[in-house]
């Protein structure tokens, strides 16, 4: 397995992990690749949604790969959205090199890590490339009555209109590509309404 580190605008680190090619593998020459997006309401990134799940990822065959993103004050002007795109831009220049299918490139992301992964999937930003397919475990969804507060105050502030701006639910279009989304409904911390809310605007979509 080799592991690459790149830097990111504003502070970010990518580390990829890419299993070996080998011939006698020919099959698997060239891989799909899971980019792991942490959580921790963008005010800290949780080690244990990194390395741990990416590692699961490699010993399961895939390319894969850990986000380090922008927090707290960092995270305001669409920080953590710029360097998720970035990252996902520079895998697709380096799929040759790297041996990665790129049109196979998946975003999984925990809790605010979620919802970093699928802005990077649903927000109407212009050049910004995107995921073919989105991962979320117990996703920060809606900015509305259910909200995960804490990670939208660190990417709006305080006022609730500027939250909105990052509410998803209300952003799926028959473009999003394909979701695989889990939760727990015992969860404590980011209410499963979240997820019961994109589950819903998923189905609206087709």
């Amino acid at each position: 397995m080799q592991l690459k580190q790149l830097d990111l605008p504003g502070g970010g680190l990518l580390t990829v992990y890419l299993r070996d090619c080998v011939e006698t593998m020919p099959l698997a020459m060239e891989r799909p690749l899971v980019l792991v997006v942490p959580g921790g309401g963008y005010s800290h990134l949780s080690a244990r949604e990194g390395d741990p799940v990416a590692l699961q990822f490699a010993a399961a065959g895939y390319h894969t790969a850990v986000l380090r993103y922008a927090i707290c004050d960092e995270a305001k002007n669409c920080l953590p959205l710029r360097q998720l795109a970035e990252a996902i831009g520079l895998v697709r220049q380096h799929a040759a090199a790297w041996h990665v299918q790129p049109d196979k490139i998946a975003v999984c992301g925990f809790s605010a890590g979620g919802h970093l992964a699928l802005s990077g999937a649903v927000l109407a930003v212009p050049g910004l490339p995107r995921p073919n397919a989105v991962i979320l475990g117990y996703p920060v969804i809606t900015a509305g009555q259910y909200a995960h507060r804490g990670s939208f105050v660190q990417l709006a502030g305080e006022d609730p209109a500027a939250q909105q701006a990052f509410s998803l639910e209300d952003k799926i279009t028959p473009r999003t590509p394909p979701v695989f989304v889990w939760h727990t409904m015992e969860d404590e911390t980011v209410p499963v309404e979240n997820t019961l809310l994109l589950v819903s605007a998923l189905h609206r979509a087709g």
